[in-house]
């Protein structure tokens, strides 16, 4: 009954070819026998030589070679099969009248799989080569989920090839959403910087003319980093338009054909209630939006959850202001506090945000807002853009060289008087 069921099994798969190589042709004989009574395809020859030249034709799956052998014995033919370059396993059984533990060692290190000793036991050849059919499919198994994760990680390759494009064109969109870097309005320069610590980020800045002698500025930092941030920024970009004074929320029109500013803190109020109204997110955002008088030097500010301005004043001295604020989006009908500031000739205001405050070094101290501090007196020298360029110098140095884990985004507002 066993071999009824041996005979069944052989027949529903595919049959496997085994070489046998042994320089007598009796025990050739003898294991073709056997072999094809199991269901086995059966080549041989009667040399290691003969037995390289048959497998860099075709690879067997299985070899059973003699050990001792003229010319080429069996140790250097298994040496020469295993190194041979094939797609295909094949597992080999070395036949030896030797039995001492070093020689089967020598055997192993070799490469051969399996040992038999002769006389060769039908029984016990069988069972062998049940084993190496065993590892056979276990190697083919390997092979085919090697192919399907190989084939997996292409279509993830060029899956990530989409999203990467996508991403780098999402953030040259990002990125002209500032649309001036740099604006001379004659009594004053403002100077923008925007960079995300990856593809697309929160972080957002810019500006829009009021009138001919108002400016509005805003400093924004959405929750988290990537793509959902990066949607919400260009969300409240438009709030904030200078494209459309009539959708701006931070203007409403004057007298005749000309546009007056909105309170910061009334600003900041009714776009809480906004984001909460309109917007289905989790994320909260910072904001700092003040409105700056060229004429007048003075600055009105409200601040929302934002880092705190730097106002330099000519003589090189710093002061922190402003009061804090709870972020935008988290409690309805939040209020906020509203305070200014007069510019002199020479003075400048430098909103920035968090990622600036909080870059890291490799120790895990912060730049912190003292970091800031110190900069602008170490470079108050600098003026627009250089002095922002210079901000970038001194984080990277701050870092150790290595990518900001968070947005880096700031304005200066530098007054001529």
């Amino acid at each position: 009954m066993q071999s009824s069921r041996q005979n069944q099994e052989i027949s529903e798969r595919e049959k496997l070819l085994v070489l046998v190589v042994d320089d007598s042709k009796l025990q050739r004989s003898i294991l073709r026998v056997q072999l094809k009574k199991w269901g086995y395809q059966v080549e041989e020859v009667a040399s290691g030589k003969e037995a390289v030249a048959f497998c860099e034709a075709q690879t067997p799956d299985l070899v059973i070679s003699d050990w001792m052998m003229p010319e080429m014995d069996g140790i250097e033919f298994c040496k020469r099969f295993k190194a041979m370059q094939s797609e295909k396993f094949g597992y080999f059984i070395l036949l030896t009248s030797k039995s001492e533990t070093v020689e089967i060692a020598q055997g192993l290190d070799n490469g051969a799989d399996d040992f038999l000793t002769k006389p060769v036991s039908s029984a016990e050849l069988r069972a062998r080569l049940v084993a190496g059919e065993r590892i056979l499919d276990m190697e083919r198994e390997l092979k085919r989920k090697n192919q399907l994760i190989n084939t997996t990680l292409d279509e993830l390759k060029a899956l990530y090839t989409t999203i990467d494009n996508d991403l780098i064109e999402a953030k040259q969109l990002q990125q002209s959403l500032v649309r001036e870097r740099y604006k001379d309005f004659g009594r004053a320069q403002i100077s923008l910087l925007l960079q995300s610590s990856g593809h697309v980020g929160g972080d957002l800045v810019g500006f829009f003319p009021i009138n001919e002698d108002e400016v509005g500025l805003f400093a924004i930092d959405v929750s988290g980093h990537g793509i959902s941030s990066a949607l919400m920024t260009a969300r409240l970009a438009g709030y904030m338009s200078s494209a459309s004074k009539d959708q701006n929320i931070a203007i409403e029109r004057g007298s005749g054909d000309g546009y007056v500013p909105l309170p910061p803190a009334e600003v900041i109020a009714s776009l809480n209630n906004l984001v909460l109204r309109e917007m289905t997110t989790e994320h909260y955002f910072t904001l700092i939006y003040a409105t700056a008088n060229l004429k007048t030097g003075r600055v009105s500010m409200s601040q929302a959850g934002h880092p705190h301005p730097l106002v330099q004043r000519a003589d090189g001295s710093v002061e922190s202001l402003g009061t804090g604020g709870l972020p935008v989006g988290l409690i309805p009908d939040a209020q906020y506090d509203e305070f200014e500031l007069a510019l002199e000739r020479g003075d400048r205001l430098l909103l920035f945000s968090d990622g600036v405050s909080e870059c890291m070094n490799e120790s895990g101290e912060l730049f912190d807002d003292d970091g800031v501090i110190e900069f602008l007196k170490d470079w108050k020298t600098k003026k627009g853009q250089q002095l922002l360029d210079s901000l970038i110098f001194s984080l990277d140095r701050f870092a150790g060289g290595e990518d900001f884990d968070d947005d880096i985004s700031a304005i200066v507002w530098e007054h001529q008087g």
